[in-house]
């Protein structure tokens, strides 16, 4: 049977109405699904953004917080990206990171996975370059004020990525942050009356806590970590140790102290242990427990 022009348009608007409704009825069905599934997978790039991470997302049911690297990694000097590394990132939502040049590798990261939120909390903290190279240090975690900042950081671009969530980042990062004045103040009355404040570290992780709290770094074993300072440096730092009368040096319990154990021999100074917080147990308050035994060595020593 064939159809008249009238009926004949009738029958293609009608098909094309159906079959458009069909489409949104299927969209609907997929936006849905993305929806109903919820869960944040928050990636972080080592230890010390880890457990300030972990405070700010802590005890928030659909929020998961997971360390990129191990904990005894360290300090990300010229670290390179594992292939386990990259498969960790591809399911992840967010990477939180230090930033201040600390993740080299960060160009890669972004280069493999473009949609991927990354927070420096880093941002709006003012560095320092180190002696050696000018190089801006990237340490700044160690100083607790910046820590702090740091928090505040994480809270603030987490809530602006999950605003559903906005509010327990909030009140996670009030309660931390609470607790990183009272050891932040703790600290200074117990370290700004010292009067002799020269001290010699390991490597230039610590110019940030020197800052902090008016140290002078008179000298650096060891410019990198696993980089031993060569017979010229040992010797000046020989013959600082000996002008300047320091008794103790500074290693990190992460790494080895043989350098500082040779300086020890020949000047008589002690070997002593400052944590520049890079590995520890993952619990909540491990940085604070951190800077608490830091505090305590720093008491022995100085007092």
């Amino acid at each position: 049977m064939k159809l008249s022009g009238t009926k004949l348009a009738i029958v293609l608007i009608l098909s094309v109405v159906l079959l458009t409704g069909c489409g949104q009825t299927d969209t609907k069905v997929k936006q849905t699904s993305i929806n109903e599934d919820k869960n944040l997978k928050i990636v972080t790039s080592f230890y010390p953004i880890y457990i300030e991470t972990l405070n700010v997302a802590h005890d928030i049911s659909n929020v998961q917080v997971i360390n990129m690297t191990k904990p005894q990694t360290g300090c990300l000097h010229d670290y390179s990206l594992t292939p386990a590394d990259l498969k960790t990132l591809e399911s992840a939502n967010i990477f939180v990171v230090n930033g201040a040049g600390m993740e080299a590798f960060i160009t890669k990261v972004v280069e493999a996975q473009p949609n991927l939120k990354i927070i420096q909390a880093s941002e709006g903290i003012e560095l320092i370059k180190n002696e050696s190279d000018g190089e801006e240090n990237p340490h700044v975690w160690v100083s607790i004020s910046n820590a702090i900042a740091q928090v505040k950081n994480i809270e603030e671009q987490l809530s602006s990525i999950d605003p559903e969530n906005a509010e327990k980042y909030k009140t996670n990062a009030g309660e931390y942050i609470n607790k990183l004045e009272a050891e932040k103040d703790k600290m200074h009355t117990a370290l700004d009356k010292v009067k002799n404040k020269d001290i010699i570290t390991f490597h230039e992780a610590f110019p940030y806590f020197a800052k902090e709290f008016g140290f002078n770094i008179v000298a650096i074993i060891e410019r990198e970590p696993g980089s031993a300072p060569t017979p010229k440096e040992l010797e000046d730092t020989i013959d600082i140790v000996k002008k300047s009368k320091i008794k103790a040096l500074f290693a990190e319990p992460q790494y080895p102290a043989q350098a500082a154990e040779t300086i020890a021999n020949e000047t008589g100074a002690k070997v002593y242990t400052l944590d520049p917080a890079v590995s520890g147990d993952g619990s909540l308050n491990s940085y604070i427990d951190i800077m608490e035994e830091n505090l305590k060595v720093l008491q022995e020593v100085l007092r």
